[in-house]
């Protein structure tokens, strides 16, 4: 049975500024009893002991606050409110109040070892920006809601690295993305993550982003051969499809303009020598053939 979540109230509270005045004005009314001499029999010194008593207590309940800071009343362990009106304030003097910042705060997410989609290992970090946003889910549903985020957060890196893969491969369906190709979609789907996972602290995230992202160590080797390799496919395969247009534009243009006229036999042997030419990554020897084209 899942528990209910608490959530955030606005604490009653008063300007501090008018009940500081209130305060002293009590103090300074009962120091001038006791100089003016006053204070005489028991209900002159219940006077002064009152003034002195009440005006300790209204001073007792002033508290200040910064920008983007909030205090958490509680009153014998219940919660009562929270107060994030800035400047000095005034509350109960028997509440007992906790500051809590409100400003963005930057997690720095360690690097990771995970295994990415395909099984290989990586290497990921991410640096994660969030702010509380629910401070009392913050205090009370969670026990330590900074070490909730950094714990949440290293989970919800690697759920992401093994939806993903580390790079395209022809076991990826087209337009798949990737942990290095997919940045702009990794980086939401990683917000999403967070969020969902920040919930329960209530906190919220402003931003999340990779900060490093490497094959490991012991195939890193490997995968760089693997790149290499599906690089130098794919500049051969534009290679040899230039060529052959140009070669279809050779041979067009020597048959519209009756340059030559040629059988199969020697279009397939141009076609072969210009292939070599133009496919070669070495420079050819040019043959001048002095005779005929059958000899």
């Amino acid at each position: 049975m899942t528990q209910a979540r608490r959530h955030e109230t606005t604490a009653t509270t008063g300007n501090g500024y008018t009940m500081a005045a209130v305060g002293i004005a009590a103090m300074l009314a009962g120091l001038a009893l006791l100089g003016l001499k006053m204070a005489v029999g028991l209900a002159g010194l219940l006077a002064v002991v009152a003034l002195f008593v009440g005006g300790g207590l209204v001073l007792a309940g002033l508290y200040m606050l910064q920008p983007n800071e909030a205090a958490i009343l509680t009153l014998f362990g219940q919660y009562v409110g929270t107060d994030r009106r800035e400047g000095l304030r005034w509350a109960n003097p028997f509440y007992k109040h906790r500051k809590l910042s409100l400003r963005a705060r930057n997690l720095n997410a360690p690097t990771l070892k995970v295994n990415d989609k395909r099984g290989n290992p990586v290497e990921i970090g991410a640096v994660v920006v969030w702010r509380v946003r629910d401070t009392a889910q913050a205090l009370f549903d969670v026990d330590d809601f900074e070490r909730y985020v950094g714990v949440q957060a290293e989970a919800a890196i690697r759920h992401l690295a093994s939806m993903y893969a580390y790079d395209d491969g022809e076991d990826l369906a087209h337009g798949e993305n990737t942990l290095r190709g997919g940045v702009d979609a990794v980086s939401i789907a990683l917000r999403e993550e967070l969020q969902n996972r920040f919930d329960a602290a209530g906190v919220e995230v402003l931003d999340a982003k990779i900060s490093h992202l490497a094959y490991a160590p012991e195939i890193a080797q490997v995968m760089l051969r693997r790149q290499q390799a599906e690089a130098i496919i794919s500049a051969r395969a534009k290679i040899v499809h230039g060529a052959v247009t140009m070669v279809e534009a050779a041979l067009k243009g020597l048959s519209e303009r009756q340059i030559v006229h040629l059988d199969d036999e020697r279009k397939a042997a141009m076609v072969s020598n210009l292939l070599v030419v133009l496919c070669s990554d070495k420079e050819t020897q040019p043959i001048i053939n002095t005779g005929t084209l059958y000899n």
